[in-house]
């Protein structure tokens, strides 16, 4: 691989990690186009490029989280953990994220190797990009139907809707399921704010994204490659994430996930019929 393919899979990877579209699927397909040889090593430090971007975008709302979840343990001596959490939004919304990763972690640990395997599918990429599509339509479907509604602020959301949201992230590991889409899909189906739909859902990435940096840490440290090809790539992941967030970020509010959707399924369909063209 050479800094130009680095830079190419960096922002492939930048992109398609928040836009719902399914960078994991992009990470096999791509590399195939460009002839370019990735590894799994390489992919998990474009992620680490995704999650600086993301922290760097929220830090502030980070910082108060971090504040509200020592105050919560202050609150759990005090026995006011649940009025704490009732009242503060930024208490709320870290014991929701923290809630709403462990579907994710528990998947993650226990099926790891079964949902590798698939990335050497490149059927299995395309059958999981045309369901990506399905989950943001109906998503859309869902939430047309209930306009009339405002939409859940982040008091009103329950910890129910954070696992079922958290479940949702879980299937991102295979590829071609969108995470971002994923998880913005089932915060719209358990109706919250479309806003606040994408502010979960790219906040809940982190402690993910993180996750998987970690268990793949030894492979990062031995990836054996040029070192201006690794930070090209982090570099270009880094920039091209932060521009896709504040894009989705105020995207969203206005426009529809369908266009996403059609996406999907035309990159699915185009995917599934590789290895017929390349017989």
């Amino acid at each position: 691989m050479d800094i130009i393919q680095a830079i190419i899979l960096g922002m492939v990877q930048g992109l398609t990690e928040f836009l719902p579209v399914s960078s994991s699927a992009h990470l096999v397909i791509v590399p195939e186009l460009l002839g370019a040889k990735s590894s799994l090593a390489f992919d998990t430090l474009l992620h680490v490029g995704t999650l600086v971007a993301v922290i760097g975008y929220f830090w502030k709302d980070i910082l108060a989280m971090i504040k509200a979840f020592l105050s919560s343990l202050k609150d759990l001596f005090r026995g006011k953990f649940k009025e704490g959490v009732k009242e503060d939004p930024f208490k709320r919304m870290t014991w929701l994220v923290l809630v709403g990763t462990i579907p994710a972690g528990l998947m993650g640990v226990l099926l790891k190797d079964q949902f590798e395997s698939l990335f050497n599918s490149i059927t299995a990429v395309g059958f999981f990009l045309l369901i990506t599509g399905v989950i943001l339509w109906a998503a859309e479907f869902i939430s047309r139907k209930t306009s009339d509604k405002k939409g859940k602020q982040i008091k009103e959301v329950s910890f129910t809707n954070s696992l079922v949201i958290g479940l949702f992230q879980g299937f991102a590991i295979a590829p071609g399921i969108s995470r971002s889409g994923s998880t913005i899909a089932a915060s719209l189906f358990s109706g919250l704010e479309r806003k606040l739909a994408a502010r979960y859902s790219f906040i809940l990435s982190i402690p993910a994204i993180l996750g998987a940096a970690l268990i793949q840490t030894k492979d990062i440290v031995s990836f054996d490659s040029n070192i201006g090809v690794l930070i090209s790539g982090f570099l270009s992941a880094m920039i091209f994430s932060y521009l896709a967030v504040k894009f989705m970020m105020g995207y969203i509010q206005k426009h529809s996930l369908v266009i996403f959707s059609y996406y999907c399924w035309i990159v699915g369909g185009l995917t599934l019929l590789i290895p017929f063209l390349w017989k």
